[in-house]
């Protein structure tokens, strides 16, 4: 029996994909699981309009994303820490304090975006990645300075 995946399945096939399995697997598992509907020619023109759908949405996504990845590669965040003796740091610049210092620029960006390794811990000026799209990753220029 031919299906077609409404969700990943491991051993199986991605979201989307059109496969072969045996009439029982499929009605007593799969469909009741909400997992696969069957390949009728009904089903695949809907799938058809759907990744049509999903191909212009991502395809405008990509676009805003690169836009505002051409936005953020001027702009330059402050982070001002409190530091000790000999300017050793207390605490630290996490992703978590990047995200707010975006959002006092205007920039609602979600901190899981962000790329940093570790947090900062250090005085200087460091280039943070930020992952908006799939595709497309923009540069942050932060500045971490004396309070």
């Amino acid at each position: 029996m031919k299906i077609i995946l409404k969700q990943d399945y491991e051993n199986l096939g991605k979201l989307g994909e059109i496969v072969s399995v045996k009439d029982g697997f499929a009605r007593n598992f799969l469909f009741p699981k909400n997992i696969a509907v069957p390949a009728t020619s009904k089903n695949v023109r809907i799938l058809e309009e759907t990744k049509k759908h999903d191909e212009k949405r991502l395809a405008r996504d990509q676009i805003q994303a690169e836009k505002l990845a051409n936005e953020l590669e001027n702009v330059s965040l402050t982070a001002k820490v409190s530091v000790g003796e000999e300017d050793r740091v207390f605490g630290s610049v996490t992703t978590q304090t990047i995200s707010d210092l975006l959002k006092e620029k205007g920039y609602e960006i979600d901190k899981r975006k962000i790329k940093l390794d570790e947090p900062i811990k250090a005085l200087g000026i460091y280039t943070i990645s930020l992952k908006l799209h799939s595709d497309v990753e923009a540069k942050v220029r932060v500045w971490v300075v004396k309070e």
